[in-house]
């Protein structure tokens, strides 16, 4: 019998009708082998809901907490946050493999431990906090869970990108925003080369050169980042 009191301690969230938890724990593989007095069908139809309700609520906070960033940047981090292997390292923090219903052939496969598998359940556990509590504790619970991944997915972001690392600095720094001009652009339209330079209020931190405006600021943006290392933080 499954200790559904550690688990429930594990995950923070006490259950309105346990029955919830529990279905989010039973593998497809399970219910096939299982005698036909077997309450619970699989947790398909919760990890289906979880994860829609994992996309929304990590968007929401990308899109609070990150308003310079482009579409493409929030898609790049929210994809790096609702992967397969980002949702089976969130399973393994719960040890949510060692709750799973699974059957006789899965289980000696080892599908405690296979990353589809936990991936999925903290999915169809998402979708049964949502069931039994609603929308805000099932918002809440996803961005607790991934509370270590934001910091590490937003860290590595702004590592590989000047840009986002020079606003997070200014911002710290003097509550002031990075602004780009575009300074020359030549060549034919297809192979265009654009200039841009990046200033605070009217100081010039950078300079830097590339195929697209977007490649420019980059280039003018790490240029900038290179030369406040080497001065004093800005009055």
């Amino acid at each position: 019998m499954t200790d559904f009191d550690s688990l429930q301690t594990i995950l923070g969230i006490t259950f309105k009708d346990i029955s919830h938890l529990q279905q989010a724990l039973v593998h497809r593989s399970y219910v096939n082998e299982a005698l036909n007095n077997f309450p619970l069908r699989s947790n398909e139809r919760l990890e289906f809901l979880g994860d829609a309700l994992l996309g929304v609520a990590v968007a929401e906070k990308l899109y609070r907490e990150f308003p310079d960033f482009d579409e493409g940047s929030l898609t790049k981090l929210r994809s790096s946050l609702v992967r397969t292997d980002t949702l089976a390292r969130v399973a393994k923090t719960l040890d949510l493999g060692a709750y799973l219903y699974l059957g006789k052939g899965e289980d000696e496969s080892g599908g405690r431990n296979k990353r589809r598998n936990l991936a999925c359940t903290v999915e169809a556990v998402i979708g049964a906090v949502f069931i039994d509590q609603g929308f805000d504790t099932a918002k809440e619970f996803v961005l607790r869970i991934l509370s270590n991944e934001f910091e590490t997915a937003i860290e590595d972001k702004l590592e590989k990108d000047p840009k986002s690392k020079l606003q997070e600095t200014m911002q710290s720094q003097r509550q002031l925003t990075p602004t780009y001009k575009t300074i020359d652009s030549s060549g034919p339209d297809h192979k265009k080369l654009f200039t841009m330079q990046v200033y605070i209020d009217d100081i010039l931190l950078g300079s830097g050169t590339g195929r697209s405006k977007r490649r420019a600021e980059q280039e003018a943006a790490k240029a900038a980042l290179e030369y406040l290392e080497g001065e004093p933080a800005l009055d």
